[in-house]
Order: C-alpha cells, then structure tokens, then sequence
C-alpha cells in the first residue's frame, strides 16, 4: 500500500512510550505533517507527560497515565484506536541485566499485552520499533527485543481474521539520543580525553527525525508481518570521536559485556526473507499462515546477504556527523 493511499487526517493513533525520545518526535511530526484525529500519548511518567503538555498545546493530543504491563489500562486507551506506534520499552543495557524479570516484564510481556489489547479493541495496524540490538542478540536487551519482534510478526495470525496488522520497524543507533554515545563524548570533551572501546568499533546511524518518520512511513505502507529496515549510513568511532571531540586523546577501555564489534540489522540467516527496494529493506516473515502479500517491485537480497555496518556502502564523514548532530 502506498503512502496516499492512507488518510492521517481521519485517524486516531497512539504511541506507548510517547514521553521518550521517539514518542516526543513522533508527536512534532504528526502535529506538523499528518494531522491525525486525535493522538493519545501513553506513559507512566506524569512528569514527563506534564512537561510535553507545556511543550505541545493541541487539541487532538490526549494523555493517558498507564504502563504497557497493565493490559486492562491499555484496552481503555486503545479503545476506538486505528494505528498503535509501539516504543515504550526498558533501553540500557546494563540496568536490563541487572534487572532481568523486569526487562522481561516490559518489553516482552508488555508487547503481548499490546498485542492482545489491539485485536481486542479493533485496532487496524501496529508498528513496533525495534533495534539492530536484537539481531543475533548478545545481551538481555537484545534478546527481549528479539522475542518482541517474534510476537509482534506472529500476532498477525490472530490480528488478521479480525482485522488487525502487525509490523516491525527496526533501525540502529539514533544520533542524540538519551544513552547515545554522541553526548557522552561531548560531555568527556571538556576533559580532554575521551573513552572508547575498541579503535575499529562502527556502528549504524540515523537522525531520530529521519526514524521517526520512517516508522510513519511504513505504518502507511504496511500489509502485516514484515520488519522493515533503512538504508542509513555507518560510521568509524575513531572518525565519531573527530567529529564530536576533535583533538582529544583517547583511552581504550575494551569492549563492554554485552557489546557487539560491529553491529548487524540483517543477518546472514535473516538474508533469504529480505527484499530490496531504493530507500529499506523488508524483511518478510518465515512462514506465514494469514494471507502474506509480497512487495511488488522488489528483488531478493539473495543467500549469504548481510547489512553489517563494517561492511555498508554509505559511510559518515566527520564533517557530515557534526551537521547532523548539530541539526
């Protein structure tokens, strides 16, 4: 389905975890470009929700108080809902180990309780954000992400007969965002020296603008079941720490538990569900038993495909990270 094809303007959507990094933006773009009929903010910090109250005074935007392990609070928000946006999730990877059963709990717990609510009050389409994390996961986070991807293709074998369709997006790192290396070395830049990992560590990047709306995008495009993945750019941390904190010296300080080399958003096992178009990749799903349709126009990836970000063919230079973090 194409983009014109679906009517913002007549739509009722909701983002849980609409206090974070992706739900403030997803609501200045939706304000400013989409219109939709009404768009419900779903958190569990009223702090947070008071303060994006301050920053967006709208008369479609509508605030609920509620966390993604409480279904019954999620069926009350959903109700006469047509789009979900699903992004709440727990993120840092050291406080997911440390508390395991609570990652768990969140996201992916809670991605069934969104998955259930949605078929249950009638909801047309769900879009899940996920992370290059969980491809061949190598912590908690990763995996928990992994199992929500699971659920959240395979809820269309019960979304579909009712009328409700389930994708996933799934992108890497967001520059600026809470947790992203980017401020932690502008913060170490004062000191003069900065800490990384290992020299020949590269990752994946994509404005959070850039993400957000591409997660619109697809919720547009979507038939149900697949994940899909942009084109985005890569970037050497040696040439990240030119960009951010130029001159400084650099302490290596190994990599982390839990911490990949290079970072995969599809991988060699992944290689033979992806479909290639010019701007993303679509991952369709395995073995689908509701009426999958196929992307017309793509071609096969082919066996053996991997998006790695040591080996993209579009890299970052230093000058072209310093605009789009200063953007």
């Amino acid at each position: 389905m194409d983009t014109a094809e679906w009517s913002w303007s007549d739509k009722a959507v909701l983002v849980t975890g609409g206090t974070g990094s992706f739900g403030g933006k997803l609501v200045e773009l939706m304000l400013a470009r989409h219109r939709p009929r009404r768009l419900v903010i779903f958190s569990r910090d009223e702090l947070k929700q008071s303060e994006m109250q301050k920053r967006f005074d709208h008369p479609s935007l509508r605030y609920f108080i509620g966390d993604v392990r409480d279904r019954d609070r999620l069926e009350r928000a959903m109700h006469g809902v047509d789009l979900v946006f699903h992004a709440a999730a727990l993120k840092q990877i050291p406080a997911c180990e440390y508390n395991p059963f609570e990652a768990v709990l969140t996201n992916v717990m809670g991605t069934k309780n969104v998955i259930d609510a949605a078929i249950d009050q009638g909801v047309a389409r769900v879009v899940a954000i996920s992370t290059d994390k969980a491809v061949a996961p190598v912590n908690l986070y990763g995996a928990t992400k992994l199992c929500a991807e699971k659920l959240v293709v395979q809820g269309n074998v019960y979304g579909h007969p009712r009328g409700t369709a389930f994708s996933v997006v799934r992108y890497g790192n967001v520059i600026g965002s809470r947790g992203s290396v980017i401020p932690l070395f502008a913060a170490q830049r004062a000191s003069g020296t900065v800490t990384v990992t290992d020299r020949a560590m590269t990752r994946f990047w994509i404005r959070l603008e850039d993400g957000v709306e591409f997660a619109i995008r697809c919720a547009a495009r979507m038939h149900g079941g697949e994940i899909f993945v942009p084109k985005i750019p890569s970037m050497r941390v040696m040439d990240l720490v030119e960009a951010v904190a130029p001159g400084c010296a650099v302490e290596i300080i190994g990599i982390r538990p839990g911490e990949k080399l290079h970072e995969v958003l599809i991988s060699e096992d992944e290689s033979r569900q992806a479909r290639v178009l010019d701007d993303m990749f679509v991952l369709a799903p395995v073995a689908p038993s509701w009426p999958f349709t196929g992307w017309e126009g793509a071609k096969r990836a082919g066996a053996g495909f991997r998006y790695a970000s040591d080996g993209n063919d579009r890299w970052l230079s230093g000058e072209e990270m310093r605009r789009l973090a200063d953007g």
